[in-house]
């Protein structure tokens, strides 16, 4: 059986995430990264002498509910005082898009790259955000078929602010068959097996998203935690009662960081939102943010279940594990800038962003279809590129080179009348000829498009492979990984696709770590 190409992008992002990935933005934003050996080594240290004891682990360990290879290189890390590389997401419907499975796999492959270079005993552990209350994200994912992008999701059935570890599931039946339809008769069907055994009936959307993660990561050696077991909550509990009592003066950091942000011609990706902390409070597992003026009071009560907000969750990370870095995809990065200055109004060490490893996975059919019309993944990032192209290939050779000739003519007949226009008003007469110009240029470019169209709807069979390029490669209009589920990519390709994406994952990891 053929094997896909696995495509290393670049990781994008907004301008500002960018810019940190360049290492343009100024050094009181955020920790540098360490990236020789001895740098990772003397950044480790100060973790290591913290988490010595290993009773993070003790008290996690129901948490993680870690077993196989997971289970046993946290144990080993914890007792050898080692440290630990970190990266989450929230619920996705069966798994969510491909970067979540991305964002892992960059975890391990820097956790191992670190273990090797340095000798300090590293783990990657999955934050699996099961407290985020976003319903309308995590009901639904996306697969790729011939005829376009299918999107699967499950009816609405929740609470407003309720908490996805709460979520029922619901009626998953339907979404699961599609989605099983569009793996076919693939060979590797334990994924799907694996995926009907954990969304099952009375299973929550946090619940079923844990243990399908647990499923495909825990082989791997990758620990996925739960942020809304009690065990994370109870260990969270001083950082976010910290974070209550010195409300004020970290939205008043937040608040200057984001000026900082916005005078150096960026965007904060995190939006401030006046007299509010960045702590919930959880009622019945529903969220709400608790208001400047009752943190100190609600700080004192121990019956209220506190939760952190997204800048406020990497600094429990690092207070809970012995984080030595997070590994975030492009909007993480730039929200980081914001977390250093929550940390710094905590009076605690910024939390370190990596960025993960970014890539796109060609199928051989894909890679058919490209090749028939002569495109590169490339050309569908531009909206009418690849239909040009198309179009080009349909029209007749000679017919292309008469409109080109026609077009060349025009422009040097114009140019030649207005060298030549010696009228007493000149400059009436050259705006007269300027705008025949347009006219006649503007009736020759819609005579092009009518002519690229009617050859385009020639192209029948043309048009429909790049309908299914499209689907599989920019799903409607976004990068593959923000969008379409890998389940049945490795219901097809099973252990050599996960081979090949390991292998992007830890080159993406040699330049994060280097001798």
């Amino acid at each position: 059986m053929s094997l896909p190409r696995v495509v290393t992008e670049a990781l994008g992002g907004s301008t500002l995430s960018r810019a940190i990935q360049a290492g343009t933005v100024p050094a009181e934003w955020g920790a540098a990264p360490p990236r020789r050996v001895d740098e990772w080594r003397g950044h480790a240290a100060p973790v290591r002498e913290r988490f010595a004891s290993g009773e993070w682990y003790a008290a996690l360990r129901p948490a993680f509910a870690a077993t196989g290879a997971a289970a046993e290189r946290l144990e080993r890390v914890a007792a050898a005082g080692g440290v630990v590389i970190t990266t989450g997401q929230q619920p996705g419907l069966f798994g969510g898009p491909i970067y979540t499975w991305l964002k892992a796999l960059s975890a391990l492959a820097l956790a191992d790259r670190i273990e090797r270079d340095t000798g300090i005993p590293a783990a990657p552990v999955f934050w699996a955000a099961t407290d985020d209350a976003d319903y309308a994200e995590a009901a639904w994912t996306a697969v790729a078929t011939d005829h376009g992008v299918r999107r699967l999701s499950l009816p609405f059935t929740a609470r407003e602010g309720l908490v996805m570890a709460a979520t029922p599931l619901g009626a998953v039946d339907d979404a699961l068959q599609a989605l099983a339809d569009t793996a076919a008769s693939a060979p590797h069907l334990e994924i799907l097996e694996a995926l009907r055994a954990t969304y099952v009936p009375g299973a929550t959307v946090g619940g079923a998203y844990v243990a399908f993660l647990r499923s495909v990561l825990e082989p791997l050696g990758i620990g996925v935690l739960d942020a809304w077991h009690p065990a994370t909550r109870a260990a969270a509990r001083p950082t976010l009662v910290q974070a209550l009592q010195r409300a004020a003066s970290i939205d008043e950091a937040v608040s200057l960081r984001n000026v900082a942000i916005e005078r150096s011609g960026y965007r904060p990706q995190v939006a401030r939102v006046a007299k509010l902390s960045l702590v919930f409070r959880a009622d019945d597992g529903v969220k709400a943010r608790i208001p400047l003026g009752e943190a100190a009071r609600l700080a004192t009560d121990p019956s209220v279940t506190l939760s952190p907000n997204v800048l406020l969750r990497p600094v429990v990370e690092q207070a809970i594990l012995p984080t030595v870095g997070y590994v975030a995809g492009p909007g993480e990065l730039a929200y980081f800038v914001q977390v250093s200055a929550v940390a710094e109004a905590m009076g605690v060490r910024a939390p370190v962003a990596l960025p993960r490893w970014s890539a796109s996975v060609v199928d051989p059919v894909t890679d058919r279809r490209l090749g028939r019309l002569g495109l590169v993944i490339d050309d569908l990032r531009d909206p009418h590129a690849a239909e040009r192209r198309i179009g080009d290939r349909a029209i007749p050779v000679a017919l292309r080179s008469e409109l080109e000739a026609l077009r060349s003519e025009i422009q040097a007949r114009i140019q030649g009348m207005l060298d030549a226009n010696g009228a007493a008003d000149a400059l009436v007469a050259d705006r007269v000829i300027e705008g025949a110009r347009q006219q006649i240029v503007h009736r020759l470019d819609r005579l092009e498009r009518r002519i690229r169209a009617a050859a385009r709807g020639r192209e029948v069979e043309a048009m429909a492979d790049l309908t299914a390029i499209r689907a599989a490669l920019m799903p409607e209009g976004h990068r593959q990984e923000r969008r379409l589920n890998l389940v049945p990519l490795l219901a097809r390709y099973g252990e050599s696709l996960v081979a090949q994406l390991r292998a992007g994952a830890a080159m993406h990891a040699g330049t994060l770590v280097v001798p």
